[in-house]
This record gives structure tokens, C-alpha cells and sequence, in this order.
């Protein structure tokens, strides 16, 4: 071989590694982990907007909720999902299915767990689906501003024993430490390929959906502890008229004890949850909102196969959404 091919090939080797560096990149990245680990939390901070509500209660989320990150090297496409738990009713069922069939889909997993090394039963169960799936699983040790910076390696030491991970990665999703770095690893993983959505889209949920979900965010952080899990929302009309969008909402329990509770005193609390929901909608709608909320009870909704689809949890959307 003379010296201008052992140089021609230098250049193309050069020329392949700078396209494979350079290489568009996208794909699918679900998020899964017990209940209030901070999934919703850390995809809000990840794409950079809030989508999907937030609150300090367990399993808020109840579906599957997709957002979009574009950057110059690629495209990632968020999978939000309800936390694992042991379901006490089908709307719970509909939830478990949700986050483990949304597994199947990703090419890339982000588990998150607390900052501790107790595994518990919880965790037990996600370790062993985990060890069915084929693709990368990048650990998320979350919530890391909550403890010693030299704590947070004897978490990873006990969490690389118990599976192989791809990475670990510790971070603060509410103070945005390492989120960073946690994107730029998800992208060494994920196939080339070109984007699924364009680059001004941030999520394909319906602004009816989003809505209902800020409203249903300001009772979950406003209601006692025993109501927020046994409500829906319900949006009967959201229409434009001129610069001020109009919305009839109806707020679904399952009890006369707790509708009073959600009206409250003179329907102080019901004032209180549309003035946050309205301000939270406004901020996203960018525009005027004029909100009117009534409360409905709904005995024992969250087993009506029937009342679970009209909310938007249908289990025979699991598969095909």
C-alpha cells in the first residue's frame, strides 16, 4: 500500500469517526420508579417547561404523559409514567399497567429511586422487571440536595450490586444539579435516527388534558391527605372567544363528605383552587383565562371500568397509545 492510500484512508477513518460523532440521534426515554421520586419533576426540568403536575402526595401522575427535548444532537422523546405500587383499585391497575407496558417502548429506561441504601419491596419488584428488559437502564439517584455528598456513593455501591446499569447517575431534579450531564448521557445510548416531532414541539398532550391536570394539581397541594387520590377533572367546554379563553371544569369525588370539603366554607376552597389553577393555566395559554369549576360526586369511580374511560383512563389505550 503506497503512503497517498495509507493517508487517504487516515482521512476517511477521520471523516467517519466526525460523522458518527456528528450523528442526529433520537428516541424514546421512560421514566419509572416508585411513587413521588421525583419523575414529573425532573422531565419538567429536563425539557425546560412545566407538563406534567407536580405535588408532594404519591402517584399523582396516573398516565402515561410525553414530552419532547430537541437539541443539535438529536431529539428526546420523555415518557412520564405513574409510580409503581401495589394497586387497591382498578384506576391503581390502570396506573401499574401504564408505567410497565410503557417499559416495552423505550430505548432507553431512567430509574429513579430516593437517596438511601434500604431497597425495599418496591424496588425489589422494578429490579426484577428490569432484568427482563434489552435496553440500556441508566440509574437516577434523585433528590441528592437532601443529603451528604459522600453518602450518595455508598447509595451507588449498593444499588451497582443488586443490577448492571449502564450509568449512575446522581442528581437534584428540583435544584437542577447534574441534569446536565444526565442528558448527555441518555444521548450516548440512544439510536441515530431522525426526530419524531419538530423541534417547537414540547409535548402532544391536548391543551383540554393540561388543563385539567393544573386543575387537578392545585387540589392535590390544597385538599387533606385522604381526598386528593379519589378525584378527576373533568373539562366540559374550553372554547376562544377573542383574547380570553373560557373553560367549564368539573371536579369529580367520590363522597358527599368530601365534595363539601372541596367547596368548602362559603366555597372558599373551591375559589382557592380555581384562582391557582386559572393563574397556572394563563402562564401556559399565554393569555386570559376565565374559569368555572363545579364539584360532582362519582361513588366509587376509580372501579367503574365505564367512569375510568370517560376521565381518560382506558386500559384498552394502554397498548395502542
Amino acid at each position: 500500500m503506497s503512503n497517498s492510500d495509507i493517508q487517504e484512508n487516515s482521512h476517511r477513518n477521520e471523516r467517519e469517526d466526525n460523522q458518527k460523532k456528528n450523528a442526529y440521534k433520537s428516541g424514546f426515554v421512560t421514566l419509572i420508579g416508585r411513587p413521588n421520586v421525583g419523575k414529573s419533576t425532573l422531565m419538567n426540568r429536563l425539557i425546560g417547561q412545566k407538563i406534567a403536575i407536580t405535588s408532594n402526595k404519591p402517584q399523582t401522575t396516573r398516565g402515561r404523559i410525553r414530552t419532547v427535548l430537541t437539541l443539535e444532537e438529536g431529539q428526546i422523546v420523555f415518557l412520564d409514567t405513574p409510580g409503581i405500587h401495589k394497586s387497591r383499585n382498578k384506576l391503581g391497575e390502570y396506573m401499574v399497567n401504564v408505567a410497565e407496558h410503557t417499559m416495552g417502548e423505550a430505548d432507553v429506561i431512567l430509574w429513579l429511586v430516593e437517596p438511601t441504601d434500604y431497597i425495599g419491596a418496591g424496588e425489589r419488584h422494578i429490579i426484577e422487571e428490569l432484568k427482563h428488559v434489552k435496553v440500556p437502564v441508566i440509574l437516577v439517584i434523585n433528590k441528592t440536595d437532601t443529603v451528604k455528598k459522600d453518602e450518595v456513593l455508598r447509595f451507588i455501591d449498593v444499588y451497582r450490586k443488586e443490577l448492571e446499569f449502564q450509568e449512575i447517575v446522581p442528581v437534584s431534579a428540583l435544584r437542577g444539579q447534574n441534569t446536565e450531564e444526565l442528558v448527555k448521557c441518555i444521548f450516548r445510548y440512544l439510536p441515530e435516527g431522525p426526530a419524531f416531532y419538530d423541534e417547537d414541539t414540547i409535548t402532544d398532550q391536548p391543551m383540554r388534558q393540561i388543563a385539567a391536570e393544573m386543575i387537578r394539581e392545585k387540589a392535590l397541594r390544597l385538599l387533606e391527605e385522604e381526598i386528593p387520590h379519589g378525584i378527576a377533572v373533568s373539562i366540559e367546554s374550553m372554547k376562544e372567544r377573542g383574547r380570553i379563553c373560557h373553560i367549564d371544569a368539573v371536579i369529580v369525588c367520590e363522597k358527599e363528605s368530601h365534595k363539601g370539603i372541596i367547596i368548602g366554607r362559603g366555597g372558599q376552597m373551591l375559589k382557592k383552587i380555581g384562582s391557582a389553577a386559572r393563574r397556572e393555566i394563563e402562564k401556559t395559554l399565554e393569555m386570559q383565562v376565565n374559569l368555572k369549576l363545579w364539584v360532582k360526586v362519582k361513588k366509587d369511580w376509580r372501579d367503574s371500568d365505564c367512569l375510568m374511560k370517560n376521565f381518560g383512563y382506558d386500559q384498552k389505550d394502554i397498548s395502542g397509545s
